[in-house]
């Protein structure tokens, strides 16, 4: 489990982050959304230790700044929203590099089997600047999916910290990387993302943390996250919250056309 507690974080002076408290659990998917400036990705960067900040995270019980890094990077993997690269690097070597930070070093077959497994097969000989936009976010993924390639390991829990995992991808795609972390999740690892698309997070979380400007306004699942009150609060406007008579499970889902300014 990873729970995060009274995570307070000022970038210069201006307090981005206050007092905001969570709990992510293996085998599920854990979505932090919110409106855009909510605090999500400042968020997702201080749990990865990119940026300070007071308060704790802690992985199993242990609080995670006292872990070595090699240890840390062995366990969890982080696919962060822009990852820009300064070399031209062909797709195989950028998958490669979760090799290196993972506990797989040993099974080079590893690239080519993620670079299947998110739909890149065949293009391990490509430039990475030379791919589409979306395309560079699978070959993240699968570099990331290298990095922890087993759910669980000794007993204990593999994750994936995704920063809009599917921002550039259409439909079809997003829903084979929601189906990845389903997996992943299903088969005891852990994953935390950040997400834009509120119908996507009905859909695939098992949780989700609701932000507004720096502060968690709720989390719960989506029947309790997803509501009227909850959304209208949070995104500035008026939200009226649906749900399919045709899913199995009730999902909540949200329509444009029944969105107004307050």
């Amino acid at each position: 489990m990873i729970i995060a507690n009274n995570i307070d974080l000022t970038i210069g002076k201006t307090p981005i982050l206050h007092r905001v408290n969570f709990q992510a659990r293996a085998g599920e998917i854990m979505a932090i959304v919110g409106p855009n400036g909510s605090g999500k990705t400042t968020l997702l960067k201080a749990m990865t230790g990119d940026l300070p900040y007071t308060g704790s995270v802690t992985l199993d019980g242990t609080d995670v700044k006292t872990i070595p890094a090699p240890t840390l990077a062995a366990r969890r993997a982080v696919l962060p929203q822009n990852a820009g690269l300064a070399f031209p690097f062909t797709v195989l070597e950028v998958v490669r590099l979760g090799l290196v930070a993972g506990l797989n070093g040993h099974d080079s077959t590893l690239p080519e089997r993620a670079l299947a497994h998110v739909g890149l097969t065949g293009y391990e000989g490509r430039f990475y600047h030379a791919l589409s936009g979306g395309e560079q976010q699978r070959c993240q993924l699968a570099r990331v999916l290298v990095q922890v390639w087993e759910p669980t390991r000794d007993g204990q829990t593999s994750w994936l910290f995704l920063d809009e995992p599917v921002s550039a991808l259409d439909i079809g795609h997003q829903l084979e990387v929601m189906t990845i972390a389903r997996q992943f999740a299903d088969a005891g690892g852990g994953v935390i993302a950040v997400m834009h698309d509120l119908n996507l997070t009905s859909m695939f979380a098992d949780s989700i943390l609701l932000m507004k400007s720096g502060h968690a306004v709720v989390q719960g699942n989506a029947g309790t996250v997803l509501s009227d009150e909850y959304l209208s609060q949070a995104y500035g406007c008026r939200i009226r919250v649906n749900v399919s008579p045709v899913h199995t499970f009730d999902a909540p889902y949200i329509l444009p056309h029944v969105a107004d300014l307050i």
